[in-house]
């Protein structure tokens, strides 16, 4: 079963190169598990070409609306399935997880949000492409059959596939374009802090920092911060957004080498926050990562905001 991932997953595959994101599709790592393909693909076979469309069709229906373009109600109500397959896989009780088939869906216009961004840039795939990536794709899988029993285990067909596949290497491709616009080198800190759960200590603290007392020596001793308490609190070099604790970010980038904040209030505790140095550096891998991923986020949260999106199905 394949299992089910946010847009995070797509942003992480694409910094890990394009090629292991498509394999990952059929390996079971693809953040939508919106993957299929033809049978008969073994190297020797042709592969089947996609059925002719008839302008006379039924409209299918859709699930939701992005731009104008529809999500089918058919891959929404699959997406939600193969997430509910792989909830199940875990042992994860659905009725603990709180709208699932939103952020299902969520997702789902997410990437295409990211598709679209693709096009409106000049990226473009053909249906020959789609079908010549589904056809290698098939063949590292090792055989016909083991594709078989893959597409039949998660309820896939071709146009299900290259139509997901397709959206999947364009969002790819503007996930890698957003992504290389992130400077490698940029503004950072080396700091370091102490966290406390009261106001008072930290004042205590703060006033014998003040008065001379090492800062490095009272976090190790008092410091609740049990990843950066062995070493005197250090926090390492950072840029702007690395921190998952704003304040304490938004404290070390106001002061100059060697000063020490005021008491620091976050969701934590009580922070004191002293800068040791900072300078234009390069970014280590971790860290350029998490700037790409916000880069990704950030890129997506304006869009939906900038996008007409209408929502087909009933929450």
């Amino acid at each position: 079963m394949v299992a089910w991932r946010g847009p995070v997953g797509i942003i992480r595959a694409v910094m890990a190169g394009l090629r292991p994101f498509l394999l990952a599709c059929l390996a079971g790592a693809l953040w939508l598990a919106g993957c299929s393909a033809p049978s008969g693909l073994d190297g020797t076979s042709p592969t089947p070409a996609l059925p002719p469309s008839t302008s006379t069709a039924t409209p299918a229906p859709l699930a939701a609306l992005v731009n104008g373009e529809g999500i089918l109600l058919a891959d929404f109500e699959a997406e939600v399935a193969r997430f509910e397959a792989a909830q199940a896989a875990l042992g994860i009780d659905l009725a603990t997880l709180e709208d699932y088939q939103g952020q299902v869906l969520q997702a789902l216009i997410d990437r295409r949000l990211l598709a679209q961004g693709a096009q409106a840039e000049g990226m473009s795939l053909t249906e020959e492409e789609v079908l010549a990536e589904t056809e290698r794709l098939a063949l590292d899988l090792g055989s016909a059959d083991a594709f078989e029993a893959w597409m039949a285990e998660n309820s896939f067909n071709i146009e299900s596939f290259t139509r997901g596949l397709k959206e999947d290497l364009l969002a790819a491709e503007m996930v890698a374009r957003i992504a290389e616009g992130v400077p490698a080198e940029t503004d950072q800190v080396h700091a370091r802090h102490i966290l406390v759960a009261s106001r008072e200590q930290a004042e205590a603290l703060r006033d014998q920092v003040v008065a001379g007392t090492d800062f490095a020596e009272l976090a190790a001793a008092f410091s609740l911060d049990l990843s950066t308490r062995p070493a005197g609190g250090d926090l390492g070099w950072f840029p702007p957004g690395y921190l998952t604790t704003p304040e304490v970010e938004t404290a070390a980038f106001s002061l100059g080498p060697g000063e020490t904040s005021t008491v620091i209030e976050s969701s934590l505790g009580f922070h004191i926050v002293q800068t040791i140095e900072r300078e234009v550096r390069q970014l280590l891998p971790d860290a350029l990562e998490r700037l790409q991923e916000s880069a990704v986020e950030t890129w997506l949260a304006e869009k939906r905001q900038a996008s007409t999106i209408e929502i087909l199905v009933a929450p």
